[in-house]
Formats: structure tokens, C-alpha cells, sequence
């Protein structure tokens, strides 16, 4: 549309002001969003594994399985892997194969994890290693929570089921501090919602640290945050007393925390390669344990570890940063509350 200028002299293309482009929208500004807790419909977890009709692993969750080098808690991982992608895993995937994600950083795919997958019975056109393409000639382990959302897009194409993070560690940013809470958390609360957005349970292996304790959540290394976030925790050990491998689940935050310990193995076992056989280890679980974890680590049967317990209970709230008389505080435990001098002398 043409306009007369000033003066009426000539005319130019000048548009009204209705025909001017739109005005830039406002940036995006943080603001909080209020929702009735009567709006949002309630649901029953979901778990992706049952064991004897009990949930032991929320689908769409972080779950951590840690222990000590060597007692087969990445071989857990191997067995879960098996189990998903053939549906033979007890629970609602049972019957329905699916797809799974696999991150490893310390052992071989070749000479390790395809042996020991073929060995579990896996189905291996359903395991997909991941590895981030940093240039068109080098890959490398994911770097989180950089690579999160190329994860989310690899899980939702695959319709994955269940993501290995072994060990997890490995695959958190080398800037984040996994030592402090705060920054651990930048990592594992993403990958958490991750997990719930795309019904992908996320399985990390973790190490236990070199401190000497009962519970295995807090032998975990590094900071709270990976006992704080997971929504179930496992803790693995070998118990010297009976030559038997302890698997105990030290968290279940949406199930019942009574669940038994279970009793597993690491057999050895053949399988042919285009190469020659191989030699791999297979996880079987043997039914409940005898002892749990907490029990193995601390050396003693479920009465002197609950003793152990209440004693250093007592001992922290008759000391709470004072000092008192060592005989003071063994009488006052004996009268009081019927502690045992040995069983202080382990707690202190």
C-alpha cells in the first residue's frame, strides 16, 4: 500500500503501522506454576522388577547397585540386560522383550560383556553399546549431563527399557565434583528426570570407597547424593563365613523395606566364539540369604549388628561434641541401657 509523504509531492512504499512486523515477543522469564494436588491424578508405581510379588525396581528410576571390587555387582547388570531384552525379567515386562542401552567403560566388548552376555542368554540384536562421537575420528565414554539429551533421544528411538551406567562414575563430567552434593546433584537429578520422562530405568554400578562401615549406602564413593537420589539402592558383598555372595537392598523409597537379602554366585561357564570358547562369569541368584550385607560387613549375626547400632547411637548423643570420662560413659551405658563393654568398644 502506497502513502502520500508530507507536502503531497511524491509517494513511497511506507507501511501503516498495522502492516509493521511483529513486535519481538518477550524473553522467557522463570515464574512458578501452582497446581491443586486434587488436579493431579494418582497412580500405583509401576516396577519393572518383581521378586516373589514384591517391587524391588521402580520402572522409569535411578537405581544404584554398589559394592566392593569383585562381587559381581556389574555382572547384576549383565543379568538384568539378559532378562529385559529376552522378557524374562518377573514383574510387568515379563513376556515383552525390549531394547537396552549399555555404557562400559572398564571392561572389553569383545573379550567381556558379548561373552558374558551370550552366557546370561541375552538377546543380543536388543543391547546397544552408546558411545558420544567427539569428531569424525574419535568416540568416547558420555559425558553427563552434556550428553542427556542425545541419551533421551537414543532411549525414546530404541524404546529402551533400561540403561547401564557402568560404572557411573565414569560417565559424570570430569568439571563436576563428586565428592560435594550440590554438584553431584547437577548430574544425578537430571538423569533422574530423565529416567521418570522416558519409563527408563537408569541402573549406575558404583565402587564402595576405602571407609570401613555397615551400611552399604554410605560406603558408596563419593558424595550423599548417590545413596540421596536413587530410588532404590543395592548393596553387594561376599560373606567369608559361608563362601556365599550377598545381594541386599538397602533402599527401596517406593516399596517395602523389609525385602530379604538374596543369595547369589558367580559360575563359570564356556562359550563358543567364531575364535575359540570363552571363559565368562554367570550370575545366578540361590533364594534369600542367611546374613545382609550390613551383616557381612559388619562381621557379626542381625542381633550384634542391631547391638552395634543402638550402641554408637548412645555414643554420639552422650558425647555430642563434649568430653567425658571413658568410665563414666561405659557405666552410664551398662546401668542405663544394658550395653556390654565389648559391644561399646566396637561402636566407639
Amino acid at each position: 500500500m502506497r502513502r502520500l509523504l508530507d507536502g503531497g509531492a511524491d509517494t513511497s512504499e511506507v507501511p501503516f503501522p498495522d502492516e509493521e512486523a511483529e513486535a519481538p515477543k518477550a524473553p522467557f522469564q522463570r515464574h512458578l506454576r501452582l497446581t491443586r494436588a486434587s488436579d493431579i491424578e494418582p497412580e500405583p508405581v509401576v516396577w519393572m522388577w518383581e521378586d516373589d510379588g514384591a517391587g524391588r525396581i521402580p520402572s522409569g528410576a535411578l537405581v544404584v547397585a554398589a559394592g566392593r571390587e569383585g562381587t559381581g555387582k556389574s555382572s547384576f547388570g549383565i543379568w538384568m540386560a539378559a532378562r529385559i531384552t529376552t522378557g524374562t525379567l518377573t514383574g510387568p515386562l515379563f513376556g515383552m522383550p525390549y531394547a537396552v542401552i549399555y555404557v562400559a567403560v572398564e571392561d572389553s566388548w569383545k573379550h567381556t560383556l558379548v561373552p558374558r552376555l551370550m552366557a546370561a542368554g541375552a538377546d543380543l540384536s536388543r543391547v546397544w553399546r552408546v558411545e558420544a562421537v567427539v569428531s569424525e575420528d574419535e568416540t568416547g565414554t558420555i559425558s553427563l549431563p552434556h550428553d542427556l539429551a542425545l541419551l533421551e533421544a537414543s532411549i525414546r528411538e530404541l524404546n529402551a527399557k533400561l540403561v547401564v551406567l557402568d560404572p557411573l562414575m565414569s560417565t559424570i563430567a570430569a568439571k563436576i565434583d563428586t565428592h560435594k552434593e550440590r554438584d553431584t546433584r547437577t548430574v544425578l537429578d537430571p538423569l533422574a528426570r530423565l529416567a521418570d520422562r522416558a519409563g527408563c530405568t537408569m541402573l549406575g554400578i558404583a565402587h564402595f570407597g576405602k571407609g570401613i562401615g555397615t551400611d552399604p549406602s554410605s560406603l558408596i564413593t563419593g558424595s550423599g547424593a548417590f545413596k540421596n537420589v536413587p530410588r532404590a539402592v543395592f548393596g553387594f558383598a561376599c560373606d567369608p563365613d559361608s563362601d556365599t555372595r550377598v545381594m541386599s537392598q538397602t533402599k527401596n523409597s517406593l516399596g517395602r523395606s523389609d525385602l530379604p537379602s538374596l543369595a547369589y554366585r558367580i559360575d563359570s561357564a564356556k562359550v563358543e566364539t567364531p575364535k575359540g570358547m570363552a571363559d565368562v562369569g554367570l550370575f545366578i541368584f540361590d533364594g534369600e540369604a542367611e546374613r545382609s550385607v550390613e551383616e557381612v560387613l559388619a562381621g557379626g549375626d542381625r542381633e550384634e549388628v542391631k547391638a552395634k547400632v543402638a550402641a554408637a547411637d548412645f555414643l554420639r548423643d552422650a558425647l555430642d561434641g563434649r568430653w567425658v570420662r571413658s568410665k563414666d560413659i561405659a557405666e552410664e551405658a551398662r546401668e542405663a541401657h544394658g550395653i556390654s563393654e565389648r559391644t561399646l568398644k566396637r561402636a566407639r
